[in-house]
């Protein structure tokens, strides 16, 4: 994360990720940051152990812009809940505000344009 945020409890399912401070459109508020974030290759994913692959099928996603396997972010966005009208736009490699988010607001995305067989709790 670019942009200083916090894990709380979210109105919308579980744990969310909230703006520590206001974030101006137009921020980029995520940024692949490789030696953290990771790629985990499709030829590993099989061999992986029951509980390491459900938590990649929580938390990681496959990406257009990072391709060969699922991507896992090291940080906290993995706590980012799904919104149709979402104040983060995913359709490029970096994440940016769509509008001014207030501080102590949800960040929120559009699953499907990070996955588009995505499926999700609340939003849609």
């Amino acid at each position: 994360m670019l942009v200083p945020t916090y894990v709380a409890v979210s109105p919308i399912h579980g744990l969310g990720l909230f703006a520590a401070q206001p974030i101006a459109a137009g921020s980029v508020v995520w940024r692949f940051a490789p030696g953290l974030d990771q790629i985990i290759p499709d030829e590993r994913l099989a061999g992986l152990p029951a509980l390491a692959r459900e938590f990649l099928d929580r938390y990681a996603f496959e990406s257009a812009f990072f391709p060969g396997g699922l991507l896992l972010s090291f940080d906290d966005t993995r706590f980012i809940n799904h919104a149709d009208d979402p104040n983060i736009d995913n359709s490029g490699a970096e994440s940016i505000a769509r509008r001014d988010i207030a501080a102590g607001e949800e960040l929120t995305c559009d699953y499907r344009e990070l996955d588009g067989d995505a499926t999700f709790v609340g939003g849609a």
